[in-house]
């Protein structure tokens, strides 16, 4: 299991290592097994500072370059050559000096060296943004703004995140730990050994509906397959990309972000260690979500495309027609968020850690949800995820929570 060492920052108070951290956490029964640095764009933009092009001159052996003297603070001013067709004297601009490792979005990574460009001195590289991974625009370099400093690190200008991954070998009997503000509450208890340390839980003191009754009616036929279900009904919500924080937060535990909804779903599932699923709320056929198993033989589409044959015993969660979601394992094809949703029913529940067992088994479906529940949710997390997710999604999507 991946752990973010800035995500635990949110929660405690660390003035420890990474590694020390590491130590604290193995020494406590979570063993870290590994410690990998991340940083949100690759190579960190190291070695890329900003620039003020003072001279652009027109190379006197090719049409199509420039020689530039170019500012890159505390007085060094280098010559470079240029190709691009929008370089110009007075402009601030990115500036690869050598031995700057570059990662262009598309195309092999390559080192930034001293040489010669038809017969001219170059000593560095002035870049656009395909150049150091940040967009796919290769039409000209990157103009910063008139009042950019020179001689910054660039990866303070384009808000690049260094963080350190810590992979913890976690075992069956520890789904207290199976997110951050769980091993965040370990390592408070370590830490309050030696001084008072307090755990600090995102507020949810500010969640409250409207006046709006939930159209959706839950009918819980499985007591004992779940034995908590609870949900939200929140409309006029926007689906959109989310923003910058909230991609990073999961790219760096190896979560691919989809889009504000379903990334908050995954933000406080690693947050909290409770499973969640959204679903369009346009697509629950006759606003009934059904908690009950279905005939043997039912043919049911999950997200990945596949067309699965249930044998019956699988605890489903059903609007009054057919399978929206095999409960706490993978969603349906059908019921899911897209970018035309304006309405969603969110699901928080405590579903039974051998029905969900046997559901993934039975299918090969071991998803970050399965294996939380398979271990053992926390029963009491439902409706405090549930509050924190709706409270994100409001000021994140823009959504009435009803």
């Amino acid at each position: 299991m991946k752990i973010s060492y800035n995500w635990l920052r949110q929660y405690i108070d660390i003035t420890q290592t990474p590694a020390e951290v590491a130590a604290l956490l193995t020494n406590s029964g979570l063993e870290v097994e590994g410690i990998e640095e991340w940083q949100s764009l690759k190579g960190g933009l190291k070695g890329i500072v900003t620039g003020e092009v003072l001279e652009c001159a027109k190379h006197p052996n090719a049409d199509r370059l420039s020689v530039c003297k170019v500012d890159t603070g505390n007085g060094d001013v280098r010559q470079i050559v240029c190709g691009a067709p929008n370089v110009a004297a007075g402009q601030k601009v990115v500036v690869a000096l050598p031995g700057a490792v570059l990662y262009p979005t598309d195309g092999e990574s390559f080192e930034i060296k001293k040489s010669k460009i038809r017969g001219e001195a170059s000593e560095g590289m002035i870049c656009a943004e395909d150049e150091i991974g940040l967009g796919h625009s290769h039409a000209g370099i990157i103009v910063l703004p008139a009042e950019t400093m020179v001689g910054i690190d660039a990866a303070g200008i384009f808000g690049v995140e260094t963080d350190y991954i810590l992979e913890i070998g976690l075992t069956p009997n520890r789904s207290d730990a199976t997110s951050h503000i769980g091993v965040a509450r370990d390592l408070k208890a370590i830490l309050s050994l030696k001084k008072p340390t307090t755990l600090n839980r995102p507020d949810v003191s500010a969640f409250k509906t409207s006046d709006k009754q939930c159209p959706i009616k839950v009918n819980l036929k499985d007591t004992s397959a779940c034995q908590r279900y609870s949900g939200i009904y929140i409309n006029n919500i926007t689906v959109k990309e989310s923003p910058q924080w909230l991609q990073n937060k999961l790219k760096a535990v190896g979560l691919r972000p989809i889009n504000n909804v379903v990334d908050i779903t995954n933000f406080v599932m690693l947050e909290t260690g409770q499973p969640m699923h959204a679903f369009d709320a346009a697509r629950i056929s006759g606003n009934q979500i059904n908690v009950q198993q279905l005939p043997s033989g039912t043919v049911f589409k999950t997200l990945d495309g596949f067309e699965r044959k249930l044998n019956g015993t699988e605890l489903m969660i059903c609007n009054d027609k057919e399978g929206m979601c095999m409960a706490g394992v993978f969603g349906g094809m059908d019921a899911g968020v897209s970018d035309a949703t304006t309405a969603i029913f969110l699901e928080s529940a405590y579903f039974n850690p051998v029905s969900v067992r046997k559901t993934a088994r039975l299918h090969g479906l071991h998803t970050d949800s399965s294996f939380r529940f398979e271990r053992g949710a926390d029963p009491e997390a439902t409706l405090y995820s549930l509050k924190r997710a709706a409270l994100l999604l409001k000021e994140i999507g823009g959504g009435e929570i009803a």
